[in-house]
């Protein structure tokens, strides 16, 4: 009898039937596809937020610029008299420092640009004048003031470039 266990222990081990063989591939099929699911599902979700973002990504910086606004219709309904002029200057000076906080505080900087070396990356050339008090080809006017946000430039400032005077013989 025990010749007969030693034999069995040196069979080889039994090969897996074709019925065994087909239900592992179908199983492996099913979990394929599932994930093959759960993937797109996935996916589209990832596209449904993205949009949601672009769609309402402004929203926090739109309900903190609402009550700067409403500063601002209030001072337009005043009513603006001789006496009153100057407190309606003051209330609407009070009002842009409200707002260059507000873009501050969302990462929106001003650039400096009159007086420094034209840059083309952050001025935009509308004209040039000869001018005799700064170096040719700094920025001696802006018409439009040049904004940053965090380290992104969102609008170069529109200039007057500063040129050699004419010279006179």
């Amino acid at each position: 009898m025990s010749d007969n266990k030693d034999n069995k222990a040196h069979e080889a081990p039994e090969e897996k039937t074709s019925n065994d063989l087909q239900t592992e591939l179908d199983k492996a099929k099913r979990d394929y596809l599932y994930l093959l699911a759960e993937f797109d599902n996935y996916r589209k979700q990832a596209i449904k937020e993205r949009s949601e973002l672009t769609k309402f990504g402004s929203e926090r910086f739109i309900r903190d610029f609402l009550g700067v606004f409403d500063n601002f219709e209030r001072a337009l309904e005043s009513d603006v008299t001789a006496e009153s002029l100057h407190s309606f200057r003051d209330g609407v000076q009070m009002i842009a420092s409200e707002i260059r906080t507000l873009l501050q505080r969302y990462g929106v900087e001003e650039i400096k640009s009159e007086g420094e070396t034209f840059d083309p990356s952050k001025h935009e050339a509308l004209s040039s004048e000869p001018r005799d008090d700064m170096p040719a080809g700094h920025v001696a006017r802006v018409f439009k003031k040049a904004y940053k946000m965090h380290d992104k430039l969102i609008r170069p400032a529109q200039v007057t470039v500063s040129s050699a005077p004419p010279t006179v013989n």
